[in-house]
């Protein structure tokens, strides 16, 4: 007797609930703020015009297609070189991030607070080996990704613009790689960055502008090191999030990922 009441009070509130959710989902509210196509809107049916109205409609499907080729999803020993490259700009701008709060781009400070970093705070040695080998593993993601597209063909039509930004975006990689070096300011950076300006010196017209503009001054000094770390935590990052947005847009924009030849 008593398990019998037992059982229909449960399903007596399974009801209450049940009919809550439905008139919740049947809400001026709930309807206002779920678009038509949403997963959560009352009367969804499993269509391929819904499918669509769910990836237009959601702030995180839509970042991906509607429809996936096969060779797209396929495990293949160039899988995700693209989305690997991503990741490891995530992980580099988080990691980044931490160390500023442990950094002061002065000649004075600037090595003693890197050595500090490795030695006083917690896990500061393994956020700054993450950021450092993070870095290296971008350089030869991106040129691999890049590798793996020229490869395959996939530069040609309608590719070749979004091969452009590909090529940007590897020279943004370099470029970030390379105005990080100088930032631990020790004897192998700043030999280091002595040889690169130097390079860029011997560069036709214009050459000895652009040194001393990167230089700010006739050599290495306080100025470079303030003007390096802008460039490596500001504009480089900026314009990186920007032409990264603009290839994931063309990728989509010319048929998704390409396929083998």
């Amino acid at each position: 007797m008593a398990k019998t009441m037992s059982s229909g009070g449960t399903q007596k509130l399974q009801e209450r609930m049940t009919k809550l959710w439905a008139d919740t989902q049947g809400s001026q509210a709930w309807n206002s703020i779920f678009r038509p196509g949403s997963i959560f809107r009352k009367g969804y049916s499993d269509s391929p015009r819904n499918r669509s109205y769910v990836v237009m409609n959601s702030v995180l499907y839509h970042l991906h297609p509607v429809k996936v080729k096969r060779h797209a999803v396929k495990v293949s020993y160039t899988l995700c070189l693209g989305g690997l490259s991503f990741f490891l700009f995530i992980l580099l701008t988080v990691t980044g991030i931490f160390l500023m709060f442990f950094y002061r781009p002065t000649a004075a400070q600037a090595w003693g607070d890197i050595y500090q970093l490795q030695t006083s705070v917690t896990f500061g040695l393994l956020v700054r080996n993450m950021h450092r080998w993070g870095a290296h593993l971008m350089v030869l993601s991106v040129f691999l990704h890049m590798a793996r597209v020229f490869y395959h063909g996939a530069y040609k039509a309608p590719r070749e613009f979004n091969w452009v930004i590909g090529v940007i975006l590897l020279t943004l990689t370099l470029l970030l790689s390379f105005t990080g070096y100088l930032l631990p300011w020790d004897q192998l950076a700043l030999w280091a960055v002595t040889v690169g300006t130097n390079m860029m010196g011997y560069t036709p017209v214009f050459g000895q502008q652009v040194r001393f503009v990167l230089l700010g001054g006739g050599e290495i000094g306080s100025n470079t090191l303030l003007r390096w770390y802008v460039l490596h935590v500001l504009f480089f990052p900026f314009v990186t999030v920007i032409f990264m947005a603009i290839h994931f847009w063309r990728v989509r924009k010319d048929g998704g990922i390409s396929g083998p030849l």
